[in-house]
């Protein structure tokens, strides 16, 4: 959402608190129960329900996310227990994010996800268990080629996970071995996204933990309600009973306007590097095709089939007769940690060199016009539209939306500077060089690709004077630009009216600057 206006004393006035409130369902009493200098982000109760587990940090909430550290708190107790501090831990989970904490049936361990993220929401990272006590916390998937991103306790020794696996979704049970590893048994993977409205990739279980259900949603499908059952061995679900399938049928006569999707492979410097590929509707593969490529936010997230929503997007852009090229460059999720983690330090780089193995592999597979080829994305993705063509002339167009053009000068403006320290290493005024390497205005005389650059009037993630800065410098360099910045919006735009300009605006630049269709 937009952020509010940047007013009275910073810092102190207007500070928001966010703190779990228990009602009484016989009386219907309400009261707080978390301590008022805590933002609480997630929680989980025990299940003699006389505790809480939660990940919190003192406000502003908007920022102190990514430095939360894990609580206990019984209902009667005025004072939470610190049992994890990520900044203070040694070991994998040093300086890195938490979140999702689950308390084991017998209240004796939380499980929690841990990795590096980009934003709350955007789960993903490595399993760890901790004492509900406090200790040192073990990672229990180290080394897995996945990253889960949301987990239920179906027994003391045993997990339900969602996972992302590639640009797919994998559903396995974990079952915690006695040397603080576990054991994966995948379940099933299906190709879309799934949720349950809680968090992403979430599954809702009934009671007895033998059914299941979640929304699904893929580029050819529009949002159902999807359910199965599971096989339960001692009370604990085993393996699929029945598989997953739609029991809704709200949208079933709503069809994809845009050509078909096919996950594409490829291999880049050591790395396995997966992408989606959409086709142009009414493909002719007689015909040759413009290629736009459209990264990901984050980094520290994954394209995964989906509906598409309302506003710009690639399904549009396929629409209209281009091949729409989404990859998952490292720095994404789905492929581990070691891959998440990177694009450290290195933010532009490895990851371009990943996307530009993918365009090759994409044109020596359907029949793409390399001297049309095209380049967008939003947040990260708009960092990236920004800081790519000053290192290669490939792309001849470019939308840059919501992006950053400075990390030295996008670090004292932005709202959320704390997500900043693990990319970088240290913060802008202990290594600024560090963010130097990365900013496109260092570069900028190398920019020769038409660009257009969108952005919100509040957007306090990815500010606006960073478009601002990118469109002058582009202006100053003579090249083709135009700066486009949306009255009240935030970092996603929010008014129909907003959404439907930017996908015209931006569906013009590249049909001028590469043109339509087929050749």
């Amino acid at each position: 959402s937009a952020t509010k206006e940047r007013v009275g004393v910073i810092g102190v006035s207007g500070v928001q608190h966010q703190q779990m409130t228990v009602v009484d369902a016989s009386s219907g009493k309400v009261r707080t129960i978390t301590p008022h200098a805590l933002f609480v982000y997630e929680y989980s109760w025990s299940r003699d329900g006389r505790r809480i587990a939660y990940v919190a940090a003192p406000p502003p909430g908007e920022n102190n996310w990514w430095v939360a550290k894990l609580y206990t708190q019984a209902l009667d107790a005025k004072e939470a227990k610190l049992v994890l501090d990520p900044g203070a831990v040694k070991g994998s989970l040093h300086g890195l994010q938490i979140a999702l904490p689950r308390f084991s049936p017998d209240g004796k361990q939380i499980a929690l996800i841990g990795g590096l993220m980009s934003d709350q929401g955007a789960t993903g990272g490595d399993i760890y268990v901790v004492s509900a006590n406090g200790g040192a916390p073990a990672d229990i998937t180290a080394g897995i080629h996945t990253t889960p991103s949301w987990l239920t306790w179906t027994g003391d020794s045993r997990l339900l996970v969602a996972a992302i696996a590639g640009g797919s979704t994998r559903v396995s049970t974990f079952t915690l071995n006695g040397d603080h590893r576990a054991t994966e048994k995948p379940l099933f993977t299906i190709d879309a996204a799934i949720g349950d409205g809680s968090a992403a990739n979430a599954i809702a279980l009934d009671h007895a933990q033998d059914r299941f259900a979640f929304i699904h949603s893929s580029f050819d499908q529009a949002p159902e309600i999807y359910a199965g059952r599971f096989a339960v061995n001692d009370g604990i679900p085993d393996q699929i009973a029945a598989a997953a399938h739609a029991v809704t049928h709200m949208n079933a006569s709503v069809k994809p306007l845009w050509g078909k999707a096919e996950s594409v492979e490829w291999t880049n410097e050591g790395y396995n590097v997966q992408g989606w590929l959409l086709y142009p509707a009414h493909y002719d593969p007689h015909k040759t095709y413009p290629l736009i490529v459209y990264v990901h936010g984050g980094p520290s997230w994954a394209v995964r089939p989906s509906w598409p929503g309302v506003g710009y997007g690639g399904a549009p852009l396929s629409a209209l007769g281009y091949f729409v090229l989404f990859p998952n460059p490292r720095g994404s999720l789905g492929q581990g940690e070691k891959f998440a983690q990177a694009v450290r330090r290195d933010m532009g780089y490895g990851d371009l060199r990943d996307i530009l193995a993918g365009v090759d592999a994409v044109e020596k597979k359907v029949p793409v016009d390399p001297r049309r080829l095209g380049l967008t994305g939003w947040s990260y993705g708009g960092f990236m539209s920004m800081f790519v063509p000053t290192q290669t002339d490939r792309f001849k167009a470019v939308v840059a939306g919501a992006g950053i053009s400075d990390w030295k000068s996008y670090y004292g403006e932005n709202s959320i500077d704390q997500w900043m320290i693990p990319f970088f290493g240290a913060s802008v005024y202990d290594d600024p060089a560090a963010y130097a390497k990365s900013s496109s205005i260092n570069f900028i005389k190398n920019i020769k690709a038409p660009t257009l650059i969108v952005v919100g009037e509040r957007d306090a993630e990815c500010p606006a004077p960073q478009s601002f800065e990118q469109w002058h410098a582009l202006r100053a360099m003579h090249v083709p630009t135009e700066l486009v910045v949306y009255k009240g919006e935030g970092h996603h735009f929010v008014q129909p009216a907003h959404r439907r300009d930017v996908l015209e605006r931006a569906l013009a630049w590249f049909q001028k600057y590469l043109g339509a269709g087929a050749h």
